[in-house]
């Protein structure tokens, strides 16, 4: 190692080589599902399209459902959450935490976001897993909550509070692509979170 390749410096070249690869790989991967269909695409293809070895593929990702149920925008909820100011009324800073951090997805990854919401609805294999993902969701949102309220994240209600919120988008982003990602995906949210914080006056 050379004076100038100090530990910190060289794990962060590591860890940024890991990023660029993953996403790589999850570019192929996508690019692939749009010209052959999920189900046609196999491994090999997207290690062969992404320019590693199928080895490589399955340190990054186990399974090809992977590709599509885990993202690098995971946990982008929670940590919107967390970036709330401390006196907001913590109703209003999941509202505005979950438009924020979907419209963060939405402006990054556009295409990407279309083809895994419709995948995880349509394909059996990824709607079966997606399940975990949701519960995975879920604990992650009443953990931000209970956080924000100093209540504990096993409380019943927090817990329910975090599987309204995650329900919600689900509904929405399944409606989204129903109707081919033509509407406004943050004004969906907003509205309909807005009606469940009004107490889901029907």
């Amino acid at each position: 190692m050379s004076t100038r390749e100090t530990p910190a410096k060289t794990c962060g070249l590591r860890e940024r080589k890991k990023a660029k690869t993953r996403v790589a790989i999850r570019q192929a991967a996508y690019r692939l599902f749009a010209e052959r269909g999920y189900e046609a695409t196999t491994v090999d293809q997207i290690a062969e399209a992404a320019e590693v070895s199928p080895s490589t593929f399955f340190r990054y990702f186990p399974a090809k459902e992977d590709v599509i149920l885990s993202d690098e925008y995971d946990g982008a909820l929670a940590d919107a959450l967390a970036a709330r100011p401390a006196d907001e009324p913590v109703v209003q800073a999941v509202r505005r935490s979950m438009t924020e951090s979907f419209g963060q997805v939405l402006e990054a990854d556009r295409e990407e976001l279309f083809t895994r919401i419709r995948l995880t609805f349509t394909d059996p294999g990824i709607r079966a897993r997606a399940m975990d993902e949701q519960l995975r969701n879920q604990d992650a949102v009443a953990a931000a909550i209970a956080e924000r309220t100093g209540r504990d994240a096993a409380d019943l209600e927090v817990r329910c509070a975090a599987a309204a919120l995650i329900a919600v988008s689900m509904t929405v982003m399944r409606h989204w692509v129903d109707g081919g990602g033509t509407e406004d995906l943050i004004a969906l949210y907003d509205h309909h979170l807005g009606i469940l914080f009004e107490g889901l006056r029907l």
